[in-house]
């Protein structure tokens, strides 16, 4: 039974031993250039409004010196919400329930602040290590603490974004299957949750997109 729930994440379509599902993280790339091309609609424009407020706030986040970063995490918060997005579609492999995707994009951005960091704001990142006000005794204790949570950050990325579309995803798995199984009045109450939770596993494609993007900003922010 768990194998088979499980099964819905594995990557199963191959060609020539080549996983072909993962293709599908090219997907939301490919409608990009359709907005440079097509008549401006009112999606396009909404889009547009956000990615622009967006980059605002990345902006102010990562201040006066952040280099163009800013449209870097514009460009990764619209990328996870592709993927996010296409996930809820059927037949439409979810690559960002998997930690090969969510730790391949949060290791490499948090390894290059930190060396960043380290190399020009030496002293800067030895600061963060111990809060102001810290009593001398509880100096080695927090440098340990602080130490170990900037070390744990982009696995706590990765997870936070996998795990929360892995449970969508097998809820819906869950309550789907129940669905021969039921007699027509509970088939009509198990369609509406079925809506309901799909309506909610599209609010959290969004949010765990936007948490992604703000919480690498603050990341980056902290080194500069």
């Amino acid at each position: 039974m768990m194998t088979s729930l499980f099964s819905i994440f594995e990557p199963s379509s191959s060609l020539l031993s080549l996983n072909l599902n993962w293709l599908s993280t090219l997907l939301g790339v490919l409608f990009i250039p359709i907005f440079y091309w097509a008549v401006p609609t009112r999606w396009v424009l909404l889009w547009s409004k956000i990615i622009s407020m967006l980059h605002k706030e990345f902006k102010t986040i990562l201040g006066p010196t952040n280099l163009g970063l800013s449209l870097m995490f514009v460009s990764l918060f619209s990328f996870i919400l592709f993927n996010n997005a296409l996930g809820l579609l059927p037949y439409i492999f979810t690559s960002s329930s998997h930690l090969a995707m969510t730790l391949t994009l949060a290791l490499p951005l948090w390894l290059s602040f930190i060396l960043f960091g380290w190399f020009n704001h030496t002293q800067h990142m030895l600061a963060h290590l111990v809060p102001q006000g810290t009593p001398g005794l509880l100096m080695p204790f927090m440098v340990l603490i602080e130490t170990i949570s900037n070390i744990i950050r982009p696995g706590t990325l990765a997870i936070r974004l996998a795990a929360n579309m892995i449970a969508g995803h097998l809820l819906l798995t869950l309550l789907g299957n129940m669905g021969p199984m039921l007699p027509m009045k509970l088939l009509t109450l198990l369609v509406v949750a079925q809506i309901l939770l799909l309506m909610l596993e599209s609010a959290v494609a969004i949010i765990q997109s936007y948490v992604f993007a703000i919480l690498s900003t603050l990341y980056a922010s902290e080194v500069n």
